[in-house]
């Protein structure tokens, strides 16, 4: 809801407040403000002037010189490009220093050598919106009403000096779809009083029963059906003055009666529509619901088929109107239309919104029969139209409503009493504070002696029906501000994260901290993507098919969370962004069965994709792209973030769609032994061919085994007070032998004594033999509490390289 400070200010004196107050002061009071928008753009000395000439320009046949009245001492030359200018109209003009929108100032200028004092403005250059202004409008300058005052600031013409609040309403208060349901809010917090709208209508003798007859056959969906029939009326542009305000709300303004209808329902929350009377058959409105396999057309000349619980507006046979939702064209009013017959009424709410759903129309009017409308004002704003009617399209409204009430609401009486109030609040309010709240928000009221207030609930606020909505109400006005603050009574525990939540958290902290990108996508996939990539050990990978999937792409849980990424990384690539580091921790969805009579598992993964380069090419450097050694990396920081570092470790894999040589399945020690947890490697390069990738290298890793030895705790250790003593050594290895068994094996036998061991060369050549390498390990030696000697050092790596030899038949190089 568009809600325009000016106009709110002639129901409710907003005097003391700006905008922005105003928003503050309803958002504290539980209706949110979302913007507050200035109708100026930037607008300065633009005024209303009269062009009293208009010449064709000597050197442009798109150019018109004109001289325009603007209220001063001399007409204004100026030159203008376009075409619908004429002499005689009243025209919005940007003298001489004037500013439009965008911070262009208006200055003295030549156009093919004649000289312009000024510019004659279109609604764009204004900073109006196109698109609400009516048809003939949208073209060329603006012209501008017969009557309006000539040298008037443009700002108090078009109220472009002017803010629109924008009120983002919570389902229960529909009573602010309304410009006085807002006034009552506004009164309530301000503590002023509401002016309500002039709607005294001045009959014509001739009863409207003589020329309209309602009936209600569908009373269950529609419990009141008002009509008003006003003759003669003559058709045209409505007042300036209304025609900002409806643009100010959103809407655009079309002709008096329909900008009436339209500004009536803003006005008060009770949509209305207008019929061509003379185009209903004998004036019979018959309400009913639809026919099996009626059809009707509606006012944007689209026919439709309708079903049995659409409710309609028909003259005894044929559908004048989807009730709620828009009119048919048959009895749409024109610029031809004399008689007007003039509807209000309460339709239920769900048969609106199941009709308006169905066919995809969602129009102002549905919006708030679904909501709820005030049953108390189906007649005043009647009156008000007809009154308006009446005095802005020269109509003669006809003495007398012709309606149907087939049931009326009950009246709400709820009770609350002080002490309650105070007891839910935690405050102390007295019973006169109390009173004086109920009466800031007119809610008429009783008070019994033992302190229980009877409150007659306004029809307008149907979202109370209880005391505790009482209470909130009182809770409101009071200020929530103001409600003091006190401790929890009895046992409590502080919230905290469990450890797994904790790990996960942590792990999205670490990795982007580490340059990755996190995505979430679907738990949704295409049966074939789940076979698409290696279960882990363990998995039964029996798809989960939903019931009612939303399509055959979305029709399955996934089973693991590469297929997404891999998804994620062709997506990039279409759109040049070669270089990616992403990850993702979420859900995989596992059954063992074919028809399913339990809950699926479900786990936690943890998955990586990288592709594309790790460094970019520069002047200096050679672009540097990413690796097997990457993602292990990737697998190695996540082990150190958990403290698990030595207890994850790697063989050997081929798992199907990914590399056999560059994949390695990742083996956790548990205390039930080692445990196949994840995979990490390249893709199969024909998997990545046919997705037109580059190499791509990923990791999932199943979270679950590691939530319990998971260990954030940070160990300190005394920096070093004496030397290490650092021996290197080559050996001459099979292909086959694992670089970890010889870490390992070294570990093992070097004992304590062992600071770090690394493997700093890798050779392999035709000298050494095809099935031969060389791996070159530097061994850091070191005694926490004294130096040690050469001796003691030679001896124990002496022993190292012994049992190298005998463990990988290996040779040591010299």
């Amino acid at each position: 809801m568009n809600v325009s400070y000016k106009w709110l200010s002639e129901y409710v004196d907003l005097h003391g407040y700006t905008g922005g107050q105003l928003a503050e002061l309803m958002t504290s009071g539980g209706i949110e403000i979302d913007v507050v928008e200035s109708r100026n753009k930037g607008v300065t000395g633009v005024v209303v002037g009269l062009v009293l000439t208009r010449e064709k320009h000597p050197d442009a046949d798109k150019l018109s010189v004109c001289t325009v009245d603007v209220g001063g001492n001399e007409p204004l030359q100026i030159v203008c490009g376009a075409k619908n200018v004429a002499a005689g109209q009243l025209v919005p003009v940007a003298t001489v220093g004037a500013k439009l929108p965008g911070d262009f100032a208006i200055k003295r200028a030549k156009l093919r050598g004649v000289e312009s004092q000024g510019m004659i403005c279109s609604a764009k250059e204004l900073g109006l919106n196109e698109k609400l202004l009516p048809k003939e409008q949208q073209e060329g300058i603006l012209v501008l009403p017969e009557g309006t005052p000539v040298g008037e600031s443009i700002l108090n013409v078009l109220a472009i000096d002017d803010e629109v609040l924008e009120l983002d309403l919570t389902p229960n208060r529909s009573d602010c779809l309304s410009m006085l349901g807002v006034a009552y809010e506004v009164g309530a917090l301000t503590g002023r009083q509401v002016k309500l709208p002039d709607n005294r209508v001045s009959d014509s003798a001739e009863q409207a029963s003589s020329r309209v007859t309602v009936r209600i056959e569908a009373p269950e969906q529609c419990t009141h059906y008002a009509a008003r029939y006003i003759k003669g009326v003559k058709i045209g542009p409505a007042p300036l003055w209304m025609q900002n305000r409806l643009m100010a709300a959103g809407i655009r303004p079309i002709n008096n009666v329909v900008d009436i209808t339209n500004f009536v329902m803003l006005e008060y929350g009770q949509p209305l529509h207008a019929f061509d009377a003379d185009k209903v058959e004998g004036g019979r409105i018959v309400v009913r619901l639809a026919r099996e396999g009626e059809t009707m057309v509606t006012l944007d000349d689209q026919e439709r088929r309708l079903e049995p619980h659409m409710l309609l507006i028909t003259d005894g046979e044929r559908p004048i109107a989807l009730a709620g939702v828009m009119g048919g064209a048959t009895s749409e009013v024109t610029g031809e239309t004399v008689n007007i017959l003039l509807e209000s009424a309460r339709f239920d709410g769900s048969t609106v919104r199941k009709t308006s759903r169905q066919i995809g129309l969602r129009s102002e009017s549905s919006i708030r029969f679904e909501k709820g409308v005030d049953p108390a004002r189906v007649i005043p704003a009647l009156d008000r139209a007809a009154s308006l009617m009446g005095r802005l399209a020269d109509g003669h409204v006809l003495e007398g409503v012709a309606q149907s009430v087939p049931s009326k609401p009950e009246h709400a009486v709820v009770t609350v009493s002080l002490d309650k109030i105070n007891r839910y609040l935690g405050t102390e309010l007295s019973m006169l504070e109390t009173e004086t709240i109920f009466s800031r928000l007119q809610f008429p009221f009783e008070v019994s002696g033992d302190g229980v207030f009877a409150v007659n609930v306004p029809s307008r606020r149907g979202d109370i029906t209880r005391d505790v909505d009482l209470i909130e109400e009182v809770a409101r006005l009071y200020g929530y501000d103001n409600i003091p603050t006190t401790a929890i009574e009895g046992a409590s525990t502080p919230g905290a994260l469990t450890k797994p939540q904790a790990i996960r958290r942590e792990l999205r902290k670490r990795l982007t901290d580490a340059g990755l990108t996190e995505i979430i996508s679907y738990s949704f996939t295409h049966p074939d993507r789940t076979k698409l990539l290696p279960a882990l050990t363990g998995d039964a990978v029996q798809p989960v098919r939903l019931s009612l999937p939303m399509s055959e792409d979305r029709s399955v849980l996934r089973t693991s969370l590469l297929p997404q990424m891999l998804e994620t990384a062709v997506y990039n690539r279409n759109r040049k962004n070669d270089n990616l580091s992403i990850f993702e921790i979420g859900s995989v969805f596992h059954t063992d069965e074919t028809e399913l009579t339990r809950l699926p598992h479900e786990k936690h993964r943890l998955a990586v994709l990288l592709t594309g380069n790790r460094v970019e090419a520069a002047w200096n450097r050679k672009a540097e792209p990413v690796d097997f050694y990457d993602v292990k990396g990737v697998l190695e920081t996540i082990a150190d973030v958990l403290g698990v570092s030595g207890l994850i470790g790697y063989e050997p894999a081929e798992p199907e769609h990914m590399h056999p040589g560059r994949t390695a399945a990742v083996v956790f020690q548990n205390e039930r032994g080692p445990e196949t947890i994840g995979y990490l490697g390249q893709l199969h390069p024909t998997l990545q061919l046919e997705h037109g990738l580059g190499d791509v290298y990923v990791m999932e890793l199943e979270l679950e085994p590691l939530y319990d030895q998971a260990d954030f705790k940070i160990t300190y250790q005394v920096l070093p007070r004496y030397p290490a003593m650092q021996r290197d050594i080559a050996l001459l290895l099979d292909r086959e032998v694992e670089a970890g068994k010889l870490l390992e094996t070294v570990r093992e036998t070097a004992g304590a004594l062992l600071e770090s061991v690394d493997i700093f060369d890798v050779y392999t050549g035709e000298k050494l033999g095809a099935e031969k390498k060389s791996v070159a390990l530097s061994l850091i030696y070191r005694h926490a509490d004294r130096t040690l000697t050469d001796e003691e050092v030679t001896e124990l790596h002496h022993g190292v390289v012994t049992k190298l030899e005998q463990s990988f038949a290996a040779e040591l190089r010299k």
